[in-house]
């Protein structure tokens, strides 16, 4: 049976508005620039009170909720009345919980879709395309391609062109690269990148992330002595350089 059309949520004037409430800073910046394949802009918020408060002054066409820092709480708050009725905010929970019982329970609390973290950003855009679709009623403009400093992402054909040089990036590669690119100028530690890509519960080998960067700045040309867009700070992690030559040492 072919599902019926929704009501469009409210009508879209501008770019599509979408409110995150995630608890890691780290997936906050990630999903952020994963948008920006879109027409969209976005404003986090830190906490349930403050989410509630923008969901009734600034009116989100989509919220973004970690289910598991009060996401489900928060769901009570999305029905409000406007000049043409009651409006909705379609959700996307995100959840580290996996299980089956979680995901049936976000459903019936009216969520239009629920993803586990880690998540991947092509997995991310896709779900976030399709629910303000049937949510608004129009399609929001997709650009696979972004500019990030010096390299140009293909989000759709997991193409990265650095330079004259073009390359192809395996699905963990792509989000290894959005998570570091999405944090530019910090430093992103070990410990923060298993978390992100590989969950809380993984049990990793000893040199699991180092290795998947090499893997990457191999790809990317990336001399770490020298670097171009990976950088690392000893004992600490790494730090995405967004141009070819960063005046700043490697090791502060």
């Amino acid at each position: 049976m072919q599902e019926a059309p929704r009501e469009p949520t409210m009508p879209v004037n501008g770019p599509a508005r979408v409110l995150v409430m995630v608890e890691q800073p780290l997936i906050v910046e990630v999903i952020k620039l994963t948008l920006n394949h879109g027409v969209y802009v976005t404003r986090e918020a830190q906490d349930v009170p403050e989410a509630a408060a923008m969901l009734g002054d600034w009116r989100p066409h989509l919220a973004v909720l970690d289910m598991d820092i009060g996401g489900d709480r928060l769901l009570e708050h999305l029905a409000g009345a406007g000049d043409g009725g009651p409006l909705r905010t379609p959700v996307l929970a995100l959840t580290r919980r996996g299980d089956l019982r979680t995901k049936l329970a976000a459903f019936e609390q009216g969520v239009e879709d629920i993803m586990s973290i880690p998540f991947s950003p092509e997995e991310l855009l896709a779900r976030v395309l399709v629910i303000t679709r049937r949510a608004l009623g129009e399609s929001i403009p997709f650009n696979p391609v972004q500019r990030l400093g010096e390299l140009e992402i293909d989000i759709l054909h997991r193409r990265v062109r650095a330079g004259t040089s073009e390359l192809h990036l395996t699905g963990l590669e792509q989000s290894l690269l959005y998570l570091l690119a999405a944090n530019a100028g910090r430093v992103v530690t070990r410990d923060e990148i298993l978390e992100a890509l590989w969950g809380v519960d993984y049990v990793s080998e000893s040199n699991v992330v180092d290795r998947h960067v090499r893997n990457l700045r191999a790809k990317l040309q990336n001399d770490w002595r020298k670097p171009r867009f990976i950088a690392t700070v000893p004992g600490r992690g790494y730090r995405f350089v967004p141009t070819f030559s960063d005046p700043e040492p490697a090791s502060t």
